[in-house]
């Protein structure tokens, strides 16, 4: 068998393999399991190995074993097409051979990467059915399953039921919930590794900062930096990459900074996170100049690099910058994808270049997804460009795009225009089209805990103080010349209830929660998931002078830091 194993390594294309399987058949070793299996093992993962040809060495053996099944299936769960290591799964269940805890394994590995989840409840019964059980590795592959195909309860569960674990086993259910949309599981879950005096890995931490990410907790990020700290984990370059992006997710730019600068090893990702981080908090000159530095340190830019740096260059109005950018990429190694072309519309329309814009989206390479349309429609909102937001809603119509925000901006461009039946028109085609707005929700991370707010939501203990600080609040801010803006408002109601609508939004009641609730001297931190609303960006720069206190909130696109009365964004978003 030594021998055997040296003469394969040896083998560097599939004509070696070829020979050395007509040398095992006819020494005789074909009929002995052990070699063949190890040939076909070879032949099924190896990078000079060939699949085909490993099935047709397995279809000339007369009594395949387990481990013949297994090499097979291995190779089959590793190739472009895992739905055949889930037919040979099946085949082999008609044999008299036994399925082993390694042939589950990898069928269910198969299971995972089709999301075949019926297929993976039937070998978990199976391997019930043979006492597999407790089998670490077979039942970690199973979480793994379930998270991967949805059902992160039923994965909790499952890890729950577990006799044993391994720190493999934690992180396939903390990786699960934190990139399931159950961030504040996967954090609860953390904790309870360091209370059973489970040791995280790299893996386990970058997992709960990433739900620290998602859920702006920086106070739990805080917690586990200071926990890696005491772990001489902070060196680790993958973990210092996670924790750049916690603190600029989290809203403390300069806590990313100085992570990265106190890195002694950087990866190309470490120079992307912390350029999209500064972009992400309107400091784009800042980013550009991270964006040098790498040039300077020999750095190759890849296209996450680019992207990062035209982002900062959209989120602070520097188009010559982002322009000069876009045309460097243009002329180098590295393609420009639709997410670039879709940053320079941007940049352009934001600018008010719009016919630049238009022109830009009709000559990219590739097809235009409906993003680049809706930035365009975007910018003739702000530039009031009725004609070319026709055209931009038109071909959003062509494209099948039934977006809430679609019809609200072409209502808003009508409007601005005053002509009412049109937009009368669109709010009746959104009716029709059964259109829905998707639901806004905000968070705040008040002493470790995260509250949740919804638009007009009363379900908070502390709702009472919460809407008479927003009263207050709407008394305040009309004393310094406050109109609402109930154009923000899409629908057939009053204008007094339009007027309700917008107070009620949820980043404004996680806003007046915090003010209730934290200390003067901390900045309010919110994560909302959509767009913050116009009508809440010009509240929040009048309540931070109003009140002395620095709100920072966090949309799906970028943050903005209110203080004094104005915004980082310098209103250009």
């Amino acid at each position: 068998m030594a021998l055997l194993d040296s003469i394969l390594q040896k083998c560097t294309s599939i004509t070696h393999i070829k020979q050395l399987h007509a040398h095992i058949i006819t020494t005789g070793l074909f009929q002995i399991h052990p070699s063949r299996t190890k040939l076909l093992e070879f032949c099924s993962i190896s990078a000079v190995g060939n699949l085909d040809y490993a099935a047709e060495i397995f279809r000339r053996i007369q009594n395949p074993v387990t481990n013949d099944w297994n090499a097979l299936i291995r190779g089959l769960a590793q190739s472009e097409q895992p739905k055949k290591a889930l037919q040979c799964y099946l085949t082999m269940s008609r044999w008299p051979q036994k399925p082993d805890p390694l042939t589950c394994s990898f069928a269910l590995k198969a299971c995972a990467r089709v999301l075949a989840f019926f297929e993976a409840k039937e070998i978990h019964a199976q391997f019930q059915k043979l006492g597999f059980d407790s089998d670490v590795r077979l039942q970690t592959t199973l979480i793994d399953v379930y998270v991967k195909s949805g059902d992160l309860d039923g994965a909790h569960q499952l890890f729950d039921e577990m006799p044993l674990r391994d720190i493999a086993t934690w992180n396939a259910l903390i990786s699960g919930l934190a990139q399931g949309s159950r961030p504040k599981d996967a954090l609860a879950l953390f904790r309870r590794t360091l209370r059973e005096r489970v040791k995280p890995n790299d893996i386990t931490v970058v997992g709960a900062l990433s739900a620290c990410s998602q859920l702006g907790a920086l106070s739990e990020g805080k917690f586990i930096h200071s926990y890696l700290k005491d772990a001489a984990m902070e060196s680790n370059v993958r973990v210092c990459n996670a924790l750049i992006d916690m603190y600029a997710k989290c809203g403390s730019i300069n806590g990313a900074l100085e992570v990265f600068h106190n890195m002694v090893t950087r990866t190309l990702v470490s120079w992307n996170t912390i350029i999209m981080g500064l972009a992400m908090h309107g400091r784009g000159s800042d980013a550009l100049e991270i964006f040098d530095q790498m040039g300077r340190a020999g750095v190759k830019p890849d296209q996450v690099t680019y992207l990062s740096a035209l982002c900062a260059c959209n989120h602070s109005g520097l188009v010559e910058e982002g322009l000069r950018i876009f045309n460097n990429m243009v002329g180098s190694d590295v393609s420009p994808n639709i997410k670039h072309y879709g940053c320079i519309v941007d940049i352009l329309g934001r600018a008010g270049r719009l016919e630049e814009a238009y022109i830009v989206i009709n000559s990219i390479p590739m097809d235009p997804d409906p993003v680049l349309w809706q930035s365009l429609l975007g910018a003739c909102k702000t530039y009031g460009n009725v004609g070319l937001a026709e055209r931009a809603s038109e071909k959003l119509a062509e494209m099948g795009s039934n977006s809430c925000g679609d019809y609200v901006l072409m209502s808003n461009v009508y409007a601005a225009d005053q002509r009412w039946d049109d937009v009368g028109r669109v709010r009746e085609e959104m009716k029709s089209r059964d259109v829905r707005k998707v639901p806004g929700f905000s968070f705040i991370e008040l002493k470790g805990v995260i509250h949740k707010f919804v638009n007009g939501d009363h379900s908070h203990m502390n709702s009472k103080e919460i809407y008479g600080m927003l009263d207050e609040i709407r008394i305040r801010v009309k004393g310094l010349g406050y109109v609402p803006n109930t154009a923000f408002v899409l629908h057939d109601i009053g204008e007094e209830e339009k007027e309700n609508a917008l107070v009620y939004h949820s980043e404004k009641l996680a806003v007046a929660y915090g003010l209730i609730s934290s200390d003067g001297g901390d900045p309010i931190r919110v994560i909302k998931n959509l767009r913050i609303c116009g009508d809440c960006h010009v509240v929040f720069k009048m309540v931070s002078k109003i009140y002395g206190r620095e709100i920072m909130v966090r949309d799906r696109a970028r943050y903005h830091h209110f203080k004094d009365g104005s915004c980082s964004c310098g209103d250009f978003w």
